[in-house]
């Protein structure tokens, strides 16, 4: 009886598992004929922009579009003028057409998400100096991909507010190369998770600029020969740039009222003139600046009111200035870097210092290494006395080289306390340090 019992149960729950998985079967495979026959609705269609037919312009081709289309632009010259898009469509240029906008407004405006613009040219916006006109405006969208267009000519090349999410690559940004009427390259304003990667900028006001914008990566950009600088911070906390050129602007970058800021592997050079720095730090706190290159500028980096800042195996090459460390920085650390060719390693304005240098390799070193271990047996003073001399009286610079400046520097071998700075580098290198 008890074998009877336990067949049949055994027999029951087999059916039940036989409906369940028949029943199961039939659902998963009519949501998948649903899921095929939805997925055909949603098919991105392609519309071709192309002069002399129906859709000859891309204002027609916009309002015939649907959200996630395709709209093609053959190559030809368009004048468009404030011309919104407020679908998720893709417009992409064959053989880079031409947006023309006669110097009149903003070209592109973008208020819709998923917006991707790639192979224009855009050239000619209006210039103005209370609405910030630009070749491609972008507001308060998500996921918006701007790839290799050439922007020229433009107040404002390509300009994010409260854009979340997206990619600006590839493109090459020429501005109208004027002081006054110049705009930014590249801005952003309250933005967040932008990459910004592998762009050309020349002839604007700045390069890049950003304000209250986060969570961002700059890498493998050129910036050159902008007005002011070639990228700028402002409030802009958690921010990477990396890999990037910064060449012959009024000055390099300039790094403002920020925190957790990562600056890697990227090259300040040539950033010449009497306020001209390769990296301006002005209260920035919690920061790595490493692997950078600084080459022929003014002064290498200018340091004003920062605080836990570290700068390791970076380059100083042939700069007037290598860094200038006001008194209100503290906390900042330098170690492992190459101090090269520099007019001036180092000065600051204040006598007590609260920063650290150590294992960095300075050119003018002349001390010793009895016990060969590769670190210098004495501490290295960076802070020259000329340097103080000219911290006090800047037009003192131009007795550099003279007989006089050179017998300062001997009193000061024969005599280091001369010099009333107190920072040291407690273990300097004795060899260039390699990356």
């Amino acid at each position: 009886m008890n074998l009877q019992k336990k067949i049949y149960r055994f027999r029951l729950s087999a059916g039940i598992a036989v409906f369940r998985f028949y029943y199961l079967h039939k659902i998963l495979l009519s949501l998948l004929i649903l899921s095929v026959i939805g997925s055909t609705n949603l098919i991105a269609r392609e519309i071709t922009v192309i002069p002399g037919t129906k859709i000859n312009t891309l204002q027609v081709a916009l309002s015939l579009a649907q959200n996630g289309d395709v709209i093609k632009v053959t190559k030809s010259t368009y004048i468009i003028e404030d011309l919104l898009i407020d679908k998720s469509v893709s417009l992409i240029g064959i053989d880079y057409p031409v947006l023309e906008g006669q110097k009149k407004s903003a070209l592109l405006i973008i208020r819709a998400p998923g917006v991707t613009i790639q192979g224009f040219v855009i050239q000619n916006s209006g210039i103005s100096n209370i609405k910030d006109k630009a070749g491609i405006r972008v507001e308060k969208v998500e996921g918006v991909n701007i790839i290799d267009n050439r922007i020229e000519n433009t107040c404002f090349g390509i300009y994010l507010a409260k854009v979340s999410g997206g990619t600006i690559s590839g493109n090459s940004i020429h501005g109208i190369n004027s002081v006054i009427q110049s705009g930014n390259g590249i801005q952003l304003c309250y933005s967040n998770h932008i990459n910004i990667s592998n762009n050309k900028i020349s002839g604007q006001r700045d390069g890049i600029y950003f304000e209250f914008s986060t969570h961002c990566e700059i890498i493998h950009n050129l910036s050159e020969n902008n007005h002011r600088y070639g990228l700028h911070f402002m409030f802009s906390d958690n921010d990477n740039y990396a890999f990037n050129t910064f060449r012959n602007n009024g000055s390099g970058v300039a790094v403002m009222y920020t925190k957790h800021i990562r600056m890697t592997n990227n090259t300040f050079e040539q950033n010449w003139g009497t306020s001209s720095y390769g990296l301006l730090l002005k209260d920035i706190s919690r920061s790595v600046i490493s692997y950078n290159t600084f080459s022929k500028n003014t002064s290498g980096i200018y340091m004003e009111g920062s605080n836990e800042v570290k700068a390791e195996h970076n380059n100083f090459r042939n700069n007037g200035l290598a860094i200038r460390m006001l008194a209100d920085c503290e906390k900042d650390t330098f170690q492992l870097n190459n101090f090269i060719g520099n007019t001036f390693d180092f000065t600051t304005n204040g006598t007590e210092n609260l920063n650290y240098l150590k294992g960095n390799f300075w050119d003018k070193y002349t001390g010793y290494d009895l016990n060969r271990d590769q670190i210098g047996d004495l501490p290295y003073r960076p802070v020259s006395l000329y340097s103080q001399i000219i911290e006090k009286l800047p037009s003192a610079v131009f007795l550099l080289r003279s007989f006089m400046a050179e017998l300062l520097d001997k009193a000061e071998r024969a005599l280091p306390s001369l010099s009333y700075v107190n920072l040291y580098d407690t273990e300097p290198s004795m060899h260039m340090i390699r990356p």
